[in-house]
Parts: structure tokens; sequence; C-alpha cells
């Protein structure tokens, strides 16, 4: 992601036309990012898949004890349909399920950082 220091626009607004908006819409990438990141858990199961390559469902399953099957796999689906997760099945038997974060979804490591840092931050600093 680009961002450009223009004359008159504060840092940290972008210089793009999409940002130009009088509402919400889904072309904007921030909402885009955010709808990639939304729910409950969802921040956590990326934060797995950024710690190690590739996970089987299982390791994800107890890396994130508290959380329930159901939502994983949602979470997941969720991942897989955003383009930040890559699902891979392997034959045989029993056969295996695995994920991985494709290369849109390794740039989230910095967006998570920066999320941390601001939420880390002392309030009104």
């Amino acid at each position: 992601m680009t961002h450009r220091t223009v004359s008159g626009v504060r840092p940290g607004l972008p210089d793009d036309v999409r940002a130009e908006v009088a509402a919400p819409s889904p072309a904007c990438p921030v909402e885009i990012t955010l709808a990639a990141l939304r729910g409950r858990w969802t921040t956590l199961v990326v934060r797995e898949l950024l710690r190690r390559d590739r996970h089987a469902y299982g390791e994800l399953a107890a890396a994130l004890p508290e959380l329930s099957d159901k939502v994983l796999s949602e979470r997941l689906a969720q991942l897989v349909g955003a383009g930040v997760v890559r699902r891979t099945r392997t034959a045989g038997w029993p056969s295996t399920v695995s994920y991985e974060l494709t290369s849109r979804g390794r740039e989230l490591g910095p967006v998570l950082q920066a999320l941390w840092d601001w939420g880390a931050a002392e309030p009104g600093a």
C-alpha cells in the first residue's frame, strides 16, 4: 500500500480517489481489510498462521483451545474466501487438510502489529 504525501493532505489520509466518498463503500480498501478481519477470533487465527508456514486444522484448534470448532471452521472459511488463507487437502486415508497464509495474508502481519501498537499506546498520548 502506498501513501503519497500531498500538500494539504494530512498524514494517514490516502491520496486516492476512493477515499473521497461520503458513505462507506465495499470497494474502500479499509472496508476490504476490516471485512477480511471481521469477527471475534479472526485476528488470533491469523496470528497462529503467521507463526508457522502451515497448520493442520487440529494444530490450530490446539493453539486456540477456547475457540469452538464451529467458529474456527467459520473463520477459516471466511479467510479462505477473502484470499487471506489457502486450504490444501492432501489425498490419502485419512485425508488431511492444512491451512497457510497466502502472500496477501502474510501482508497482514504489519497491519496486526500496527493495530496492537495503537491499542497498547497510552490513551491521549
